[in-house]
């Protein structure tokens, strides 16, 4: 029963999620909004980690399941990417260092605000 009821608590996020997303336009995807509505309740303690943590815990230890899709979709246009490999190849490039350097300097900003915080208790 905990798994069934910790599905439904994750699975009524995001549609919650969906629907808030197409309220707003869809300028930011219904997923992202569900794990923030997810956040925010496991924060307030409307959702007890409990309720969730086997579902949780198993669709993330099974994470891969869910890029087969893409994999599948990325191996059918194969002829039309490789016919511009290079730009494929300079696009992933350099979104993997822009998104390395938003890690680093959003790291370096809690690092430096937590340390702010501390130094006023």
């Amino acid at each position: 029963m905990q798994i069934i009821s910790g599905l439904f608590i994750i699975l009524a996020h995001l549609v919650a999620g969906n629907l808030l997303s197409e309220l707003m336009g869809g300028f930011v995807p219904g997923s992202v909004v569900g794990m923030v509505l997810m956040f925010i309740s496991l924060m307030t303690g409307l959702v007890k980690d409990h309720q969730i943590r086997k579902v949780a815990t198993f669709l993330t230890d099974n994470m891969t399941v869910f890029f087969l899709p893409a994999f599948i979709g990325i191996m059918e246009l194969w002829g039309l990417i490789s016919m511009n490999l290079f730009a494929w190849f300079a696009v992933v490039v350099l979104s993997t260092v822009l998104v390395l350097m938003a890690s680093a300097y959003t790291q370096e900003g809690v690092e430096a605000l937590a340390s702010k915080l501390n130094r006023r208790k």
